[in-house]
């Protein structure tokens, strides 16, 4: 299901959650994950008070994931994928691209095994919420 959103309410939907996690490329490709508090200012969204390797990793490698768990099981996350950029005080900013609520279908936890390695199993599903960052 895709329910388009307007820019300005990614604000609205960040503001539901306590905190998020900043997904950065280290330089060995594995993933580095920081815990922030980002804030949507016009339209881009900040994260202060980074260390330097999430700086060093955004400088060479700016695609970047926010990811903002569920308050409760049955709950959605927040996933923000976007461009970032290191400010001259370690804030960092990123132009948002793409951003969905994610949740596993009901009943995933009783889903049968996959009947193929990688595949998923016969009746598994997932419920997204697409925002479209475009405005207009």
């Amino acid at each position: 299901m895709s329910i388009p959103v307007e820019l300005g309410e990614l604000a609205d939907a960040m503001a539901v959650y306590r905190f998020g996690y900043l997904l950065t490329i280290a330089d060995d490709g594995r993933p580095h994950v920081v815990a922030a508090r980002p804030a949507v200012t016009g339209d881009t969204v900040t994260v202060a008070d980074l260390g330097r390797r999430t700086s060093s990793n955004i400088a060479a490698r700016p695609p970047v994931t926010l990811l903002f768990p569920p308050a409760e099981p049955a709950g959605y996350s927040l996933i923000v994928d976007g461009q970032a950029a290191v400010r001259d005080d370690a804030t960092v900013t990123i132009a948002p691209e793409r951003a969905v609520l994610h949740r596993p279908a009901p009943g995933l936890a009783d889903a049968p095994e996959p009947a193929v390695a990688g595949e998923p199993a016969p009746g598994c599903g997932s419920d997204c919420v697409e925002i479209d960052l475009t405005a207009g």
